[in-house]
């Protein structure tokens, strides 16, 4: 059977080359890491690793090396076993006569060949959140809207070890599929981060002490709703980010932010990404680009007793939409059938390496080994 782009980035070939289902045999569990990240994958290729194997063409395809396992594609075939030992940027020819490259996969390549449960943040996103919500190393992070996990990763990578994540899904199964994807890419469950699935208020209310947040940072479909909450685990000064995907979303929490005279004026973007054909004299902008995924909109709080400065107009008349709960398919947004949810969710739980990432009900009292960070 050929591997092409679109297959499973988990599938495992045998020996005869004919692929093997997830369901058919247990898929190769993730290398357990003393060291988390990819700072404790360096050096040559090991069993347990994720693998990223591209193409004279650009194609590419990612796997765990297996024993067992053996890659096959249009660009020619290899065993696991046969790249085992190399260093990462290693070049082969196969038996075919093609060439491919032999590289870990960065946190980008990752969040795109990972199981879903949800839609992703992607990197040109996730880097804004980062670099001009100031995620610091050290940080107090509150995340709503998990997904998959994949601004969760983001998120761990700035703030290291000495800081604290606390994650808020209001699926379980969705946080169940994440906290798989998480503990694969970081080798291990990450010290500093705590994943609770419940109601972003009565997580916050039962679990964030007042003015005890950083940042907050809020992937979900009416962040209005849960300002209020937002404001009262922020500290001074600290940073309010949301993530939306439409104009409405962007523009009711907005105005919610200025009616509720606990933050700075509001700063609203997008970003637009757009590669370039250089060839020798062949300069080009590409055909394609990667534009809208999604509005982004910060801002800071104030401190108790403080008001926002004037603003120079009032807002418009009719800026307040009071309808009631939103769906997904308010605003038109991709979702996922149950069916395929327990999927992905059996699969990632048949690869989650042994130290795994618990799912904690809203409730429910923090680790023992979390508990210094409450």
């Amino acid at each position: 059977m050929t591997m092409t782009p679109s297959a499973s980035p988990d599938e495992i070939h045998d020996k005869s080359g004919e692929s093997s289902e997830p369901g058919d045999q247990p898929a190769p569990r993730t290398l357990s890491q003393e060291i988390l990240g990819q700072a404790g994958r360096r050096g040559p290729f090991r069993y347990g690793e994720r693998i990223q194997v591209t193409d004279s063409k650009g194609r590419k395809n990612t796997f765990v090396l297996d024993e067992r396992g053996y890659f096959q594609s249009v660009r020619g075939s290899f065993h696991h076993r046969d790249v085992v030992g190399l260093q990462e940027g290693s070049v082969i020819t196969t038996e075919s006569g093609h060439e491919l490259l032999l590289l870990r996969p960065l946190l980008a390549d990752y969040v795109l060949s990972m199981p879903r449960g949800a839609q992703v943040v992607y990197a040109k996103d996730s880097g804004q959140i980062i670099a001009l919500g100031d995620i610091f190393p050290g940080a107090r992070v509150l995340e709503a809207g998990v997904g998959s996990g994949a601004l969760t990763m983001n998120l761990l990578s700035a703030i290291g070890e000495s800081g604290h994540l606390l994650s808020i899904e209001r699926r379980e199964d969705f946080a169940r599929i994440a906290a798989s994807n998480v503990d694969s890419w970081f080798g291990g469950h990450h010290p500093a981060w705590e994943l609770r699935a419940g109601d972003f208020a009565e997580v916050v209310a039962a679990h964030v002490e007042p003015a005890s947040i950083d940042r907050v940072v809020l992937d979900m479909l009416a962040p209005w709703e849960n300002i209020e909450a937002a404001a009262r685990a922020l500290a001074p000064g600290g940073v309010f980010l949301a993530y939306v995907a439409t104009v409405t979303q962007l523009s009711r929490t907005v105005e919610a932010l200025r009616h509720c005279g606990l933050f700075t004026e509001p700063e609203s973007w997008e970003s637009m990404v757009r590669t370039w054909n250089v060839d020798g004299l062949a300069v080009r902008p590409d055909h394609r680009m990667v534009a809208h995924t999604g509005f982004l909109l910060s801002a800071r709080r104030l401190a108790a007793g403080s008001a926002p400065l004037t603003r120079k107009r009032p807002p418009a008349r009719g800026a307040y939409d009071e309808g009631g709960y939103w769906l997904p398919e308010d605003v038109k947004e991709r979702t996922s059938t149950d069916k395929k949810v327990r999927r992905v969710l059996r699969d990632c739980r048949a690869k989650q390496p042994e130290d795994a990432t618990p799912v904690l009900p809203a409730g429910a009292a923090p680790r023992q080994s979390e508990s210094h960070h409450d």
